[in-house]
C-alpha cells in the first residue's frame, strides 16, 4: 500500500487518468494445458477497490484480467465463467462507489481477439457491464524477428491487423453495442520489442498506421506499451530521455481531433493518409506516412471552391510517373480571392543523418531533444502558402493542419 500511495502522489502530480488492471486468477484452480477454472475470489479486489476509495484516490477504470481471453497467453479462463465473474465485480464496484461520482468504468478482458470468446463474454455478462472491450495488438510478432523493420515497411503486412480491429467492431455491435473497443496494450513487438528497432526512428512507421487504422474503426482509447520500460518504452528506461515515439505521440495528442474523416480514392499502398478534425481548433489535420524508400510522393491541394477539396499524387519526375485525383469531402472556410493569404502547418518527420534506426527524430530539419532544464522541447510547424504542392518524402512521415478547411462532420 505504501507503493500505492506514492503512485498515486504521482499520478495527481502529472493528472495522468489511470486505468488500474486486477488478477482475475486468484482463487481459481489449474486443470491442466493452461486451462483455469473456479470461481474467481473477490475479497483481495474488494479490499484494495475499499483502501483506493477510502484514501479518495480517482480510478478512471477498473481491467479484470490479462491476456486470459480465448487460448491465452500462458493461462486462460472460459468466457463463461469470465462473464459470471465480470456480473460479480460490476457489483463491488457499484457497492463500493455508492453516492461517488464519477464511478469508473469496468474493462475486459484485456487479451487477445478470439471472436467467439469475445461473443460469449458479452453475451453472459450482458447489458452495460462491461464498458469496453481492451484487445492488445502485437502485430509484429517477436522483438528479436530480424525481419522486424522490413515487416514495419511492408503495407501489406500492417494492413493484415484491419482484419481485428473490423471483427471486433462487429462483435461489440452484434453482441454487446454498449461496450467501446479500446486497445488496452500494443507495442508492435512482443517480448520487449526489438533493441534498436523499436526505440528508433522507425518504430513510427507503423505506431502512427496503427493509431491512425484503430481512430478509423471506431477505437476509443489505444494505450502504448509502455511509457516506460522495455525496449518498446516512449522513453529510454536509463535516462528516462524521450524516444522518437514519444514525439510521435505527442503530435498525434496534439493535432488529431476526436473526428474521423474517411480518405478515399485509389493510392499507392505505400502512402499511407488519415484525416482527423483538428484538435480544439477549426480545420483538418492530415497525417502522411510514405514508406516507400525510393518513390517521393507530391500531393497538390486546390479549393475549387465547391464542397470537396481535390488532391492529385504523384512520384517525382525522374521516377516512373504516375497521377491520379482524390476526393476527401472537405468545404473550404473562405473565398478564392484570399487563398494567397492563407497557409496550412507542417510537421515533417524524418531520421537524423537518415538513418531509420536513429534514436534521433528530426522536425522539419530540427532535432527533437530536451532542453537543457529536461523540458520537452518546442514542436513548431512550419508555413506554407495553402496552394503550395505537398512533398513527402522516401520514408518520412507529416502531419499537415488546415485551419481553413472544414468538414460537415466537424462541429
Amino acid at each position: 500500500m505504501k507503493r500505492w500511495d506514492e503512485l498515486n502522489k504521482f499520478f495527481k502530480r502529472t493528472g495522468a487518468v489511470v486505468t488500474f488492471g486486477l488478477n482475475a486468477l486468484h482463487g481459481r484452480h489449474h486443470s491442466g494445458r493452461g486451462s483455469w477454472k473456479g470461481d474467481w475470489d473477490s475479497s483481495n479486489a474488494h479490499d484494495f477497490i475499499k483502501y483506493t476509495i477510502s484514501k479518495g484516490y480517482r480510478i478512471d477504470s477498473w481491467e479484470f484480467g490479462n491476456e486470459l481471453s480465448g487460448k491465452g497467453v500462458g493461462a486462460s479462463v472460459g468466457a463463461k465463467q469470465y462473464g459470471k465473474d465480470l456480473i460479480h465485480l460490476n457489483s463491488i464496484i457499484d457497492e463500493l462507489y455508492t453516492d461517488i461520482e464519477p464511478k469508473p468504468i469496468l474493462l475486459a478482458p484485456g487479451g487477445f481477439y478470439d471472436k467467439s470468446w469475445f461473443e460469449q463474454l458479452l453475451q453472459v455478462s450482458g447489458p452495460r457491464v462491461v464498458n469496453a472491450l481492451t484487445h492488445h495488438i502485437y502485430n509484429l510478432g517477436p522483438g528479436n524477428d530480424h525481419n522486424l523493420i522490413k515487416k514495419i515497411l511492408d503495407p501489406d503486412h500492417l494492413n493484415k491487423i484491419s482484419a481485428t480491429f473490423r471483427n471486433l467492431s462487429l462483435t461489440i455491435r452484434m453482441n454487446g453495442p454498449w461496450a467501446s473497443a479500446w486497445v488496452g496494450e500494443s507495442g508492435g513487438a512482443y517480448n520487449s520489442g526489438g533493441p534498436n528497432v523499436s526505440d528508433t526512428f522507425v518504430d513510427s512507421f507503423w505506431y502512427l498506421d496503427q493509431l491512425g487504422m484503430a481512430a478509423k474503426y471506431d477505437t476509443k482509447v489505444y494505450c502504448r506499451q509502455t511509457f516506460i520500460g522495455g525496449n518498446y518504452g516512449l522513453l529510454n528506461a536509463s535516462t528516462f530521455v524521450p524516444n522518437p515515439d514519444f514525439y510521435s505521440a505527442l503530435l498525434w495528442h496534439r493535432l488529431m481531433g476526436k473526428g474521423v474523416l474517411d480518405v478515399n480514392g485509389h493510392r499507392s499502398s505505400y502512402l499511407r493518409s488519415y484525416a482527423h478534425c483538428s484538435k480544439e481548433r477549426a480545420g483538418v489535420t492530415l497525417l502522411l506516412i510514405n514508406l516507400s524508400n525510393q518513390t517521393m510522393f507530391k500531393v497538390d491541394a486546390k479549393c475549387t471552391g465547391n464542397t470537396e477539396l481535390h488532391l492529385k499524387e504523384r512520384v517525382d519526375n525522374r521516377k516512373m510517373y504516375f497521377a491520379h485525383g482524390l476526393k476527401r469531402s472537405f468545404s473550404w472556410i473562405g473565398n478564392k480571392a484570399s487563398d494567397e493569404r492563407l497557409f496550412r502547418e507542417e510537421y515533417h518527420l524524418t531520421p537524423e543523418a537518415e538513418n531509420l534506426q536513429s534514436k534521433i527524430m528530426l522536425l522539419n530539419g530540427q532535432a527533437l531533444q530536451l532542453t537543457e532544464r529536461g523540458d520537452v522541447p518546442n514542436l513548431s510547424p512550419v508555413r506554407r502558402g495553402i496552394n503550395s504542392p505537398i512533398n513527402i518524402t522516401p520514408l518520412s512521415i507529416k502531419f499537415i493542419v488546415f485551419p481553413n478547411f472544414n468538414s460537415p462532420g466537424c462541429k
